[in-house]
């Protein structure tokens, strides 16, 4: 059963009566909201199942490319349901717009998280880096005991390219912010690996199980919501989550022209896609931890 918290500009956190678990659930699953990612989505979805996710949950959000083909593709038609999730909804007393997104990923738990150990809800410019093991499961094992993992933006900028590159994301984008835990307006952010059969609330950057907002990093360290953006909590020792938020400038004003997947002001949009593309951008590190992974594989 869903509840809804009402605001009056929007309602962004949803929450649930967890499902109960299958006695064989097992592995990871993927929930993915995604409009027009043709020219990427192969590539994100082969790495994702190269690093051992056992199925995708593609929530689409009304593309007219070749996404969904090239997604069924890439991971096969056995890994892969496709939810069609074109639409805006609104609350109907206070005329709050419901978060498109978090209803998505309420509807996966609600709908498939019985069937799976894991679940993460992550976009397609997002990749989760296997670091101290073959699989994400692998880097996962010593984490059996907890229910709510949150791991820290990467984020990476345009590295020069005006165009997409030949060759794809991994091997051409090398460069990120220096650092995740960073200050800056947008620029600290987390997603969450959970387990599904313990989610009572979520939203697009924390997911609250067992009623409670605590999570650990992937040492096992917990934190509150409110303390996750501390420097102690940082950590990538495990599995590290790499955001491509501008790729190529062409897909950057591509991206600003889509618009937010909430109702925006425009001007207000832009302002904060260029902001966080600044900020990124402004200094950078090189980091090779995504690119070396995938080419021992």
């Amino acid at each position: 059963m869903l509840s809804f918290l009402r605001r009056t500009r929007s309602i962004s956190r949803i929450a649930i009566d967890p499902p109960d678990p299958s006695p064989d659930r097992e592995g990871l699953a993927i929930v993915l909201i995604v409009k027009n990612e043709e020219t990427h989505i192969g590539e994100w979805a082969r790495f994702h199942l190269k690093a051992g996710v056992r199925h995708f949950y593609v929530y689409d959000n009304g593309s007219t490319d070749g996404t969904l083909v090239q997604i069924v593709a890439a991971a096969g038609v056995q890994n892969v349901t496709v939810i069609p999730w074109n639409q805006k909804l609104r609350d109907g007393d206070s005329g709050a717009e419901i978060h498109n997104q978090v209803l998505a990923y309420a509807h996966a738990v609600l709908n498939f998280g019985d069937q799976f150990r894991w679940m993460t809800f992550i976009d397609a410019d997002e990749f989760l880096v296997p670091k101290s093991g073959e699989t994400l499961l692998d880097c996962l094992a010593h984490l059996d005991n907890e229910v709510n993992i949150s791991l820290p933006w990467h984020m990476f900028g345009r590295n020069g390219f005006e165009e997409p590159p030949e060759g794809g994301i991994i091997a051409n984008y090398t460069r990120r912010h220096p650092d995740p835990m960073s200050p800056l307006k947008g620029m600290c952010n987390f997603k969450m690996i959970v387990d599904p059969c313990h989610v009572t609330a979520l939203k697009v950057h924390s997911i609250e199980t067992d009623g409670s907002t605590a999570s650990v990093n992937d040492r096992g360290v917990k934190a509150s919501t409110s303390d996750r953006k501390k420097p102690e909590f940082y950590s990538a020792d495990h599995i590290q989550l790499n955001h491509y938020y501008t790729r190529s400038n062409s897909e950057l004003q591509a991206k600003i022209k889509r618009g937010s997947n909430m109702t925006r002001n425009a001007a207000s949009h832009l302002r904060r896609v260029m902001r966080k593309v600044e900020q990124t951008e402004a200094e950078s590190v090189e980091d090779l931890v995504a690119k070396r992974w995938l080419e021992s594989r």
